[in-house]
C-alpha cells in the first residue's frame, strides 16, 4: 500500500505561478498546512507529501472567474492549467469518505486560486476489493425489467408531491397499462405524512403485482427511501417484502456512507438520484466533473446514475450530458457497470443525437410530459418514445419513420409544434 497512489485531475486557475499554486495544492491536501509545524520532517514529506505529476498550461484569462482570490501586486492576467497530482494511498487507505476529503476537501477554499475544479480520478485496484460497485448494474437491471435491445422507457410521478397513496397507485396502474418499463417517486416524495412510504409501497406494488399476474411483464418502481440510514434499511425491506423490484435515493443527501451501508445489505437495484447536481457543477471553475463523480458512487454500489438529458430545462449542456452517458459507460476498476439515466424534458425526439454521438441503448431514457401529455394517451406516448429509438438505431429521420408510426407522429406534432 505504501507505494500505491490515487492519481487526481484538476483545473486550476490562480494568478500566481502555476508551479508554486500546484505545489500548494498538494501540501494543503497531504502534509502541508501554510507554516512548517514541528514532525513535518524530510523523511515525513518524502513518504507522505503528494506530488505533482504533470502540468499542461492552458490559455490565460483576463478576469477570476471566483472572488476571495489573493493576487500578487502587477499581476495583469490568471493562468490556467490541467495538473496531475498524485496522493499516497497510506495517507487515506481504502476509505470513500477520505478519498473525497483528500482529491476534493478544503482545497476549493485556498487564496491561491480563482478557479479549481477536480476533473477526474483514478484509484488502486485495493478500491475495487474493498467497494463491490453495482450489484445489478445494465445486465441485472435488463433481466428484472425483462427489457433487451433497447433503452428501458420510463417516468417520474407528476405532481412531485400531493398525491395519495391510492392516487399514485392508479396512476402506477395507468402507466402499467400502456407498456411503460420503469417508474420512479419524485426526489421530493419520500415518506411524507401525506403519503406513507409504507401505504405508499403496499398500494401501488398491489397494482403492479396484479398486473404482472395478469400481462408477465414486472414493472419496475424505484421507490424514494431517502432518510436516515435505519429508515432506508427498514423502507427497503418493506419494498422488498411487498415484490418490489427497486429503491431510489437522493445520493447528495444521503451520502457516499450511506449508500454504502444500503449496498452493503440492499437485495434491490439502487436507483441513485443527483439532485443537488448544479452546486458541484454548474459552474466551469468550481467543483468537480461527472466523469469523477460517477466513479465515486459507483464504488459505493448504485446501479443507476442521472445524467441529465439533451435539450434538457436545465443549464447543462448537450456535449456535457453524452460525456457523462460516456463516463458511465466506460470500465472502471472491477469492470462495474452502471446505467446511465437520461431525464429533463424528454419525449423521443431527442432520441437520434445520443444513439449517434454514443451508439448504445444501454441506458433508462425517463419522460414525463413525454408520455403523459401525448394526444393519444399514455400509451402512445410511450409507444413513440419506443419508435423514436427505433428511428434513431436504424438511421432513419424521425418524420420519416413517423409516417408510418402514427403514435411518432402524433408526438412530432406536439412537441416540435
Amino acid at each position: 500500500m505504501a507505494t500505491e497512489r490515487v492519481l487526481a485531475t484538476y483545473l486550476i486557475e490562480t494568478p500566481h505561478p502555476l508551479q508554486e499554486a500546484a505545489e500548494v495544492l498538494a501540501g494543503e491536501q497531504s502534509s502541508g498546512t501554510f507554516v512548517s509545524v514541528p514532525g513535518e520532517t524530510d523523511e515525513l514529506r518524502e513518504r507522505f507529501r503528494a506530488r505533482l505529476e504533470s502540468l499542461q498550461e492552458l490559455e490565460p484569462v483576463a478576469e477570476p472567474s471566483l472572488p476571495g482570490v489573493k493576487v500578487p501586486e502587477g499581476v495583469a492576467e490568471y493562468r490556467r492549467a490541467r495538473i496531475e497530482v498524485s496522493f499516497s494511498l497510506e495517507n487515506m487507505g481504502v476509505n470513500l469518505p477520505t478519498l473525497v476529503a483528500t482529491v476534493a476537501g478544503n482545497l476549493f477554499e485556498l487564496r491561491e486560486f480563482s478557479g479549481l475544479k477536480l476533473l477526474d480520478i483514478e484509484l488502486p485496484q485495493d478500491f475495487a476489493t474493498r467497494y463491490p460497485g453495482p450489484q445489478f448494474g445494465i445486465a441485472g437491471t435488463r433481466q428484472l425489467a425483462g427489457v433487451e435491445a433497447r433503452p428501458l422507457i420510463g417516468t417520474i410521478v407528476k405532481p412531485s408531491v400531493g398525491l395519495s397513496p391510492a392516487q399514485t397507485a392508479e396512476l402506477a396502474g395507468e402507466l402499467a397499462g400502456a407498456g411503460i418499463d420503469f417508474i420512479k417517486d419524485d426526489e421530493l416524495m419520500a415518506d411524507p405524512p401525506h403519503s406513507p412510504l409504507k401505504e405508499r409501497v403496499e398500494a401501488v406494488m398491489k397494482v403492479l403485482n396484479k398486473h404482472a399476474d395478469k400481462t408477465g411483464k414486472k414493472v419496475m418502481y424505484a421507490f424514494n427511501i431517502s432518510d436516515s440510514l435505519q429508515a432506508m434499511y427498514r423502507h427497503h425491506d418493506i419494498v422488498q417484502a411487498a415484490s418490489g423490484t427497486c429503491v431510489m435515493v437522493s445520493l447528495n443527501s444521503v451520502g457516499l456512507a450511506g449508500v454504502e451501508a444500503l449496498r452493503g445489505r440492499a437485495s434491490l437495484p439502487i436507483h441513485g438520484h443527483r439532485n443537488g447536481w448544479g452546486m458541484l457543477n454548474r459552474h466551469p471553475a468550481l467543483g468537480i466533473e461527472f466523469t469523477a463523480y460517477q466513479k465515486l458512487w459507483r464504488l459505493a454500489g448504485v446501479d443507476h446514475l442521472h445524467v441529465n438529458g439533451l435539450q434538457n430545462k436545465f443549464s447543462e449542456s448537450d456535449e456535457s450530458v453524452v460525456r457523462s452517458i460516456k463516463a458511465c459507460l466506460e470500465p472502471f476498476l472491477g469492470g462495474y457497470h452502471l446505467l446511465p439515466v437520461l431525464s429533463s424534458g424528454q419525449w423521443g425526439g431527442q432520441a437520434p443525437e445520443p444513439y449517434q454521438l454514443t451508439k448504445t441503448v444501454d441506458l433508462m431514457y425517463l419522460a414525463g410530459g413525454g408520455i403523459m401529455a401525448h394526444p393519444g394517451g399514455p400509451a402512445a406516448g410511450c409507444a413513440a418514445i419506443r419508435q423514436a429509438w427505433e428511428a434513431a438505431v436504424k438511421g432513419v429521420e424521425l418524420v420519416d419513420y413517423a409516417r408510418e408510426h402514427e403514435e411518432l407522429r402524433l408526438s412530432i406534432d406536439k412537441f416540435r409544434g
